[in-house]
């Protein structure tokens, strides 16, 4: 008799035990490792390095694994990838552990990149760390010391008065982020303005370069261009001087771009600091309260008084200045919302054709004249409700200036205030130096040296790096703890070898990140900042990735670094990213009980099918408002603990199938529940099917595409290589991962579906070569199981070794049709499709649908229905 066998149970996916093999193997093979090579089109693929700040986020995971992606996928197009990845290690948060917890900043900084650097490696990110690079390493800022003495020498480093935020009783300069609701973070002190001298860089030498090369950008967000543009601010327009009236020596010199508007100005704002306010309130009896207004403006942050949504206030001075076109006293006012930062310090304010300025005349009572009439001749000034800011219409009550356009009086009055030598024409950006003084510690030290005799010396290059000293006390009071050590503090003057003193002040971080692209060339190299011959083959970077939020200064910084190491002849380029991607963040649904407030998915108790009640009082709770997920608001979901549980690959597919990547993903559970599913799916599918056998058979029909196959095969094939063209497509256009991926869903339940009906009797190659492109495509969304898997299907060679699959037209003939996708009933979009589209594959392009996912704004569907091969509709 013979002994029956028990059927071999298949082998259950174990992403705890596939995924930390693959990466050491990775790692020992040097698998990410990758070098100059002249016959092979370069790709450099750059993410934004990370502060470390101890542990990463959801939102470091999603914005890296975007890099990833990438960098895999054009590496399997047979580009020479430089993926490479480092650390923006000087920062405030160091310096504050220091002060509130006694670690020192470079110990506290070095442990947190260990930590972080294990995370990401976790998540089988495919960084050539060979070329990791800190900031904070002297073999790092040294460089940072020998462009700024590049710099200096050309001008475009100098020292000028500005003013800090300072707490008188911690007696040292605060960061803006350390200043909340106008008071010291540490003593609670009232913060005020003080003028110290700054070390700054000349940007705004290239501020129309930075300008006009925007246009140029062409692989850039429009938002982000805009906002660069209107970071610059360039304006064309008069300076135009106005007496003081009973001191015409002393004019008030303002900036406008509405000449055309002269003749309607009512009254004069000048900045609280402008130079003139003294002058201004000498002998009035408004002074005192003046100087009162003029302290409280002064303490507020700049930034929120010019902001639209704040109230515009003043004050009068009891001066008058004179109207050079009208020859008028006009009142003369100290408002918040001028800044010296910008033209002269100093407005006209035309109330009649400026809301801003109209808003402020009726707040205070100030006159209101139209220059400027409408086409219909309808204006009057006491009738007017909103200000007229069209240019459309003629000029009225301006002299000979009267019945012009605009346009063309604009013209004609800057010709004449230049021929009465009342002023002249200027362009004036909003863009300001960038100040790189920092009043601290952590940060690359300026190399400078101040001598009695020689006065201000630069540090000799054989003297960098000027490094920071270990032994130093953090306090928080007095200063930068560099200037209470008498070690570091005094020197020999380069010069004259007599007695001198350091620069004390660090250089601003914004520095290190401006130029670490190019450090990662040739990291290593002691003799240069980056070698040249690197930066020709590599730069410039090709695909640059990181958030929203440094949309202007980081980005600003580096185009203007870029533009300075080229005119040092170091770089051939003009900017050094060709295309960005500006991901979105990562945030989280909240629920809200009447009697406790604000609640995370973490805290309430109960299901989806029960309802979600309050942890402390058991009442029901109404879904509410979605949250960035950030450590303040004890919000964060730890990657340790959802790749302990899932593994890195389902971290990896939820955090790019739950949303594109330019917009913000909402946290779900259920979504990381279903990834994970995906996963094992195909994990079983693709094992119960892994023979050698299967795996030559798959190599020999491959090659040959035009052997006769059944109608069985025929369709299994067609779904292949629409998948390859589907997914080759949405990586290629815009990486529009959810997309892509919600394709290899598709692909797999088609693969599924043909595999229950039998395929066609005793060969199998379609259903092979279906397995090797499921798990080729697969693999840069979820490296770990596609190396095991592509293993398991008999090959030695990595996946990542493989080609990137192509397809074949004529496999992709069919009939498509359009469905109209509805949500409660609208229409909201609709996409074409595949005639013999499954239901399950129409829901899901449904779903993925950019308009869709807009208008679902992360909820889950109540239901999907389908009307076959007409329309679906999403009820919310």
């Amino acid at each position: 008799m013979t002994k029956e066998t028990t059927p071999q149970q298949p082998e259950v996916y174990s992403p705890q035990a596939i995924e930390p093999a693959w990466q050491q193997r990775w790692e020992a093979g040097k698998a990410f490792r990758v070098m100059k090579d002249p016959n092979r089109p370069k790709y450099y693929c750059l993410v934004m390095f990370p502060y470390p700040s101890g542990r990463i986020h959801m939102g470091h995971v999603r914005n890296y694994v975007i890099g990833d992606v990438v960098a895999r996928y054009k590496s399997m197009r047979g580009l020479n990838v430089l993926h490479p990845m480092g650390w923006d290690a000087f920062g405030l948060p160091a310096e504050n552990a220091a002060i509130e917890r006694g670690v020192h900043p470079s110990k506290w900084t070095k442990e947190n990149i260990a930590t972080m650097r294990t995370q990401l490696k976790r998540m089988g990110l495919s960084y050539n760390w060979e070329r990791e690079v800190a900031t904070c390493d002297p073999d790092y800022y040294k460089w940072n010391q020998w462009f700024f003495l590049k710099m200096y020498e050309r001008g475009l480093a100098y020292k000028k008065m500005s003013s800090v935020n300072w707490c008188p009783s911690c007696e040292t300069v605060l960061a803006n982020e350390q200043v909340i609701d106008g008071a010291c973070w540490r003593c609670g002190s009232t913060v005020v303005q003080k003028e110290l001298e700054q070390w700054f860089f000349k940007i705004t030498a290239y501020a129309e370069e930075l300008l006009s090369e925007c246009d140029r950008l062409t692989g850039w967000p429009e938002r982000v261009l805009t906002m660069q543009r209107n970071w610059i601010g360039k304006s064309i327009g008069v300076e135009v001087d106005f007496p003081l009236a009973g001191n015409s020596n002393k004019p008030i010199r303002i900036f406008t771009t509405r000449q055309d508007t002269l003749f309607g100005a009512t009254f004069v704002t000048v900045a609280p600091e402008h130079p003139m306010v003294e002058e201004i309130l000498r002998g009035k009896k408004e002074a005192a309260a003046v100087r009162k207004f003029v302290e409280r403006i002064k303490k507020q942050d700049r930034t929120v008084r010019i902001a639209e949504d704040i109230e515009k206030e003043g004050t009068f001075t009891g001066a008058h200045a004179i109207n050079p076109m009208t020859k008028e006293r006009v009142p003369i006012w100290i408002g918040n919302f001028v800044l010296m930062e910008y033209g002269t310090g100093a407005i006209m304010c035309v109330p009649a054709h400026d809301q801003r300025d109209f808003e402020f005349a009726k707040k205070y009572g100030i006159p209101v004249r139209v220059v400027i009439q409408n086409p219909e001749g309808t204006l009057r000034s006491e009738d007017l409700s909103a200000a007229y800011v069209e240019e459309a219409g003629t000029l009225v009550d301006s002299g000979k200036f009267s019945g012009l356009i605009p346009r063309e009086a604009q013209e004609k009055i800057a010709g004449f205030i230049e021929s009465e030598k009342l002023g002249a024409r200027r362009i004036n950006y909003k863009l300001r130096d960038w100040g790189i003084s920092r009043q601290r510690y952590w940060g690359t030290p300026i190399p400078i040296v101040y001598c009695k005799t020689c006065g201000t010396v630069p540090v000799p290059y054989d003297d960098l790096p000027v490094t920071l000293p270990q032994d130093v006390a953090f306090t928080g009071k007095g200063g930068s703890p560099l200037a209470a050590d008498k070690n570091f503090l005094n020197v020999k003057c380069p010069k004259c070898k007599g007695s001198a003193r350091r620069e004390t002040d660090t250089m601003d971080t914004f520095v290190d990140s401006s130029w670490y692209f190019l450090r990662y060339l040739s990291p290593r190299l002691d003799s240069a900042p980056f070698d040249h011959q690197e930066a020709d083959y590599w730069m410039p970077v090709d695909q640059y990735i990181g958030g929203i939020e440094h949309a202007v200064l980081h980005l600003l910084y580096a185009r203007f670094f870029t533009k300075v190491i080229r005119d040092l002849g170091l770089v051939k380029i003009n900017e050094p990213f060709t295309n960005l991607l500006t991901q979105g963040m990562v945030c989280m649904e909240t629920y809200r009980c009447e009697e406790h407030g604000w609640l995370f998915p973490g805290e309430v108790i109960g299901s989806e099918k029960e309802g979600w009640r309050c942890p402390h009082c058991s009442r029901p709770v109404d879904r509410g408002r979605v949250e960035k997920m950030s450590k303040s608001k004890k919000n964060i979901v730890d990657p340790e603990q959802l790749i302990a549980k899932y593994g890195a690959d389902t971290a990896r597919l939820f955090s790019l199938f739950a949303a594109p990547p330019e917009k913000d993903l909402e946290w779900n559970d259920a979504g990381v529940e279903g990834a994970s599913r995906f996963l094992n799916r195909v994990w079983r599918l693709v094992t119960n099917h892994a023979t050698t056998k299967a795996s030559t058979q798959v190599v020999r029909r491959h090659i040959d595409l035009d052997l006769p196959v059944s109608p069985q095969e025929a369709a299994l094939r067609h779904m292949t290589h629409r998948t390859i063209k589907k997914v080759t497509e949405d990586l290629d256009r815009s990486f529009q991962f959810n997309t892509a991926i919600a394709a290899l869903m598709e692909f797999y339940n088609t693969i599924t579906e043909w595999e229950r009906e039998g395929g066609p009797p005793g060969d199998h190659t379609a259903m092979d070569e279906a397995l090797r492109t499921l798990v080729i495509l697969l693999s840069p969304f979820a490296p770990h199981i596609a190396e095991e898997l592509w293993k398991r299907l008999g090959h030695a060679d990595s996946v990542f070794r493989q080609p990137w699959p192509k397809w074949n037209e004529g496999y992709l003939k069919t009939d498509e049709v359009t469905i109209v996708l509805q949500i409660n009933g609208k229409l909201r979009s609709q996409i074409l499709v595949p005639a013999d589209l499954d239901e399950e594959g129409v829901r899901n392009r449904a779903l993925a649908d950019g308009k869709i996912m807009d208008w679902m704004k992360g909820q889950a569907p109540k239901k999907v229905i389908y009307v076959k091969g007409k329309l679906v509709n999403i009820v919310l």
